[in-house]
């Protein structure tokens, strides 16, 4: 046996550095990854350095502006999972085994795909006990369905308005006309529209200052899935109300040049019931730190 074999029969995976390698093969970017476990990239990047030592192989390629994986590296990524999803449910199960339960969570369309599919996947990890029944409907629906006792927590979407009763503010966010960049559907008469269907305040809000200055319009694309208003809008086949954030390099801010007025602002609030559990409160605050860091990305 060579001191080469003895070498690798004692090689163990650090849980903390194949963190970080999946953080890099999921973001495909060294510092989206630092930022994601909270290190430098320089410390990213020599953790990575160690570890493709200690395995003998390269586990990314490398070029100008873009990684990917090796054939080494994508053999890893499917045992490094694994092997955190373990570590993580030993833990909860055994350090914390009060942390089990469901939590019935509702949220509007918009937020659900914008920000569910990361955070669902992180509390998963972060604690394999929790398990999360999501309700995804407008924001009136959801509050009456806290109301009957049929979810825990909701987000919602509501006119931005400091007397509101309902839950708590936990992030505000510019309503804006957007058009495609170099688009012309916003000149056309009746103007068409992209947006969700009734009871949606973004809807609300557009409409009733289009009625105000007596403009004409027409629903073109009616869908409660935002993706689908930002397609028709990059296609110049409609405009949309929509959050700044939403705006992407193929759009832009149609303004008081083009015939539109600002739209205002509105909150995303969090409503839940009085007397909640343990899971429920981590919940709460995984989706409060979410919004958070959000809003900073976005400033």
């Amino acid at each position: 046996m060579t001191v080469d074999d003895l070498n690798r029969q004692r090689l163990l995976l650090d849980n903390d550095v194949l963190r970080t390698f999946v953080a890099i093969a999921e973001t495909l970017s060294f510092s989206a990854a630092a930022r994601s476990v909270s290190r430098t990239p320089s410390a990213v990047s020599m953790q990575i350095k160690k570890l493709e030592e200690q395995l003998g192989s390269a586990l990314f390629i490398r070029a100008a502006r873009t990684i990917r994986l090796t054939r080494q590296g994508e053999t890893l990524l499917a045992y490094a999972r694994t092997m955190l999803m373990l570590s993580n449910e030993a833990v909860s199960r055994l350090v914390d085994p009060q942390l089990m339960g469901v939590v019935r969570l509702g949220a509007p369309f918009d937020i659900s795909e914008r920000i569910f599919p990361k955070f669902l996947k992180d509390l998963s990890a972060a604690y394999p006990g929790i398990v999360v029944d999501v309700v995804v409907d407008t924001s009136d629906r959801l509050v009456k369905r806290i109301g009957e006792q049929r979810l825990d927590l909701t987000l919602t979407c509501d006119v931005a308005n400091p007397s509101a009763l309902r839950g708590e503010v936990i992030g505000t966010e510019k309503l804006v006309w957007a058009g495609a960049r170099l688009g012309s559907a916003f000149r056309q008469d009746p103007l068409p529209i992209a947006t969700h269907e009734d009871g949606c305040i973004w809807r609300a809000a557009a409409l009733e200052q289009l009625e105000r200055k007596g403009r004409s319009y027409r629903l073109a694309y009616l869908s409660p899935r935002t993706a689908v208003q930002c397609a028709a809008v990059v296609s110049d086949l409609a405009v949309a109300p929509l959050p700044c954030s939403y705006v992407t390099d193929g759009m832009r801010v149609l303004g008081a040049e083009d015939g539109f007025e600002e739209l205002g602002s509105f909150d995303i609030r969090l409503v839940g019931k009085s007397s909640a559990t343990e899971p429920v409160r981590i919940v709460a605050d995984g989706i409060r730190r979410l919004l958070e860091e959000a809003t900073e990305a976005s400033a």
